[in-house]
């Protein structure tokens, strides 16, 4: 008899612990978490073989394509809003940052800030992240920063512009950019 191959998504712990057989996990290590909470267990699907004696998991892949670790920093970090030009220049003057800069009324713009906020939390506390909207901050720091189109990420870094990604695509390879532009970029240093 063949093995037919069944995927479900597993959304809670509770749906781990029916399973049949109890060496179901042996090894939590080896899918990366020391211990389970729904919050690690939504991310996996579980495969099932013919007769489900036997479980496997295995991690998702998200729209990134990575598989985000399971450690004790958040899955986002909310972006530290700018709105003066001081706040600004304190900013990007000295450490590496990223700046969003975006708009209330850019659906774009709205959609990206939540992945931004997942890369974020990849980069902490190396990387800060920052969201600057347009219509908040004077004109002169929008044209000084060089921002012709929304949504707009730039690296800073010691008060210069080294990278800069025009988001007018899907967010997530919007986000892939991001991050190639900030590991090109922090390699060079």
């Amino acid at each position: 008899m063949s093995d037919s191959l069944q995927t479900s998504p597993a959304s809670s712990i509770s749906y781990l612990l029916r399973a049949k057989s109890p060496s179901c996990f042996p090894n939590p290590k080896l899918i990366g978490a020391n211990y389970w909470s729904a919050n690690i267990v939504s991310i996996f699907s579980i495969k099932t073989h013919s007769g489900g004696e036997k479980f496997e998991a295995l991690a998702k892949y998200d729209e990134e394509g990575s598989v985000h670790s399971f450690h004790d920093s958040p899955a986002s970090i909310d972006l530290l809003p700018i709105s003066t030009e001081d706040q600004f220049d304190r900013a990007v003057s000295h450490e590496a940052v990223v700046v969003l800069w975006m708009a209330s009324w850019c659906r774009k713009c709205i959609f990206l800030k939540p992945k931004l906020e997942k890369l974020a939390a990849d980069y902490n506390p190396s990387l800060r992240f920052y969201s600057v909207d347009v219509n908040n901050v004077p004109h002169k720091l929008v044209v000084r920063a060089g921002v012709t189109k929304m949504p707009t990420i730039q690296l800073w870094k010691d008060g210069k512009k080294q990278g800069e990604v025009i988001g007018g695509h899907k967010a997530h390879l919007v986000v892939n950019e991001v991050r190639e532009m900030i590991e090109s970029e922090t390699n060079s240093w």
